[in-house]
């Protein structure tokens, strides 16, 4: 074991979990192990000279805990400082700035946060360096995030942050609810319950998700399928989209949707993102939603939500797999400088600050065994369950054509009875591999 690690594990020992996170976050790890003590990297001789660029989404962290972590980086490393560079606006825009960037002759980023579907693009198009790391270095990741670094046999990051889907429900309406194991469980509760509720005190509606055209309505989608027993691609890469599984996975949906009494899913869903999803929730206008963990910050910071009540539980079936991985770009000139960063970040006493203090679902599984973790987040437990079994979308280096045509598709399934285009099979088939059908 390296020195580094030896003086790290010490402290953890020490202090525990939580004590490192805050100690790391007041600087007291600086003071007490020195520079050249906090990182597993090699000397300092080693990197290069220069700022390291992230380009990355917005922080969504719960007071900027990414950043911070930066701006721990860059009291440890004054030679070597990062810029934490934000994009604004919603996942779909942030693909094409990045392919911008990636694209351009002359372009300063040296790292790429991208959401986990865009790796494999990335990498097939040459925009990345392999990850250079060891076995030894890997261990102690959740393999869900993990494999989503992967493309073509070789690993390109390092998972950053990770994320699954939950179901949140009214406690305040429903007492000893047992999660739902499927879809028609799930409605036969929101049917009981509306049957008990007095008809002044009941919701709009039963359930909502994302079902805005845009990359939530494909995570959405996505899950219902799964926990209809069917799948869009298997694990050959053929597009299986077109089995009875699949289309009642639709359909479940789409009657949903419709005129119902009572109403099973919120007919204005069709026009919700996360946020509009966790404020027609927090209104008290829905007994169910689904959404990730991040709706936890809004709903315990909003005064509204103090006139309801609400739990948590896993899905009726796996949630897609969410997050975003850090990839060296091919570009840089600071290669070595940039792992170490990445390996700063995605490091057991990140993942404690980010998962903590951030709300972030971390992607180390040690972090969710931590006490102050379970103390201040109750539900970490459902949360690592549900990381266990969630899925990733499908993996192709064109996922941005095959994501807006699978959209395509389902948009029609909603508005159609669940029933979905004629060609859409061979319409997605060719999406999946760049062709214009």
């Amino acid at each position: 074991m390296s020195r580094i690690r030896q003086v790290l594990g010490r402290i953890k020992d020490a202090w525990g979990w939580s004590g490192f996170a805050a100690g790391l976050a007041g600087g007291a790890v600086l003071a007490l192990v020195g520079a050249n003590y906090l990182l597993d990297r090699p000397g300092r001789d080693a990197l290069e000279d220069g700022t390291i660029v992230i380009l990355s989404s917005f922080d969504e962290s719960i007071g900027e805990q990414q950043l911070a972590l930066v701006e721990q980086w860059n009291a440890i490393n004054p030679e070597h400082k990062a810029e934490f560079r934000a994009l604004r606006g919603v996942a779909d825009d942030h693909y094409s700035e990045m392919v911008g960037q990636a694209e351009a002759s002359k372009s300063d980023v040296d790292i790429f946060s991208l959401d986990v579907p865009w790796v494999a693009e990335f990498a097939d198009r040459g925009f990345l360096r392999e990850m250079p790391v060891t076995d030894e270095d890997l261990d102690g990741f959740l393999a869900q995030p993990l494999e989503t670094c992967r493309w073509g046999g070789k690993l390109w990051a390092l998972p950053f942050y990770t994320n699954a889907g939950l179901l949140y429900y009214r406690s305040d309406l429903i007492t000893d609810l047992q999660p739902p194991t499927g879809w028609q469980q799930l409605t036969n509760d929101i049917t009981e319950a509306f049957n008990s509720i007095p008809e002044g005190k009941r919701p709009a509606a039963g359930y909502a998700g994302q079902f805005a055209d845009y990359e939530g309505l494909t995570v959405n989608a996505l899950e219902a399928i799964w926990a209809a027993g069917g799948d869009v691609v298997d694990r050959e890469g053929n597009v299986v989209v077109d089995s009875p599984e699949a289309r009642e996975g639709l359909r479940r949906l789409a009657v949903g949707l419709a005129h119902t009494n009572p109403q099973v899913i919120d007919r204005d869903a069709r026009t919700y993102h996360e946020t509009e999803t966790t404020q027609t929730f927090r209104e008290g206008r829905l007994l169910f939603m689904r959404n990730w963990p991040l709706a936890l910050r809004d709903l315990d910071t909003s005064t509204e939500t103090k006139t309801i009540s609400y739990n948590v539980v896993p899905l009726p079936g796996p949630s897609v797999l969410g997050g975003q991985n850090l990839a060296i770009a091919s570009s840089t000139d600071q290669p070595a400088a940039a792992k170490a960063l990445i390996q700063f970040l995605t490091s057991p006493r990140s993942q404690q600050i980010l998962f903590e203090r951030g709300g972030f679902a971390a992607t180390r599984e040690l972090v969710y065994h931590d006490g102050s973790v379970k103390e201040r987040y109750p539900y970490a437990q459902t949360l690592l369950s549900a990381l266990r079994i969630a899925r990733p979308r499908p993996v192709t280096p064109h996922y941005a054509q095959f994501t807006k045509t699978f959209r395509e598709g389902v948009n029609q399934a909603l508005s159609n009875d669940g029933e979905l285009p004629d060609d859409f099979t061979s319409r997605l088939d060719a999406a999946l591999d760049g062709r214009t059908p």
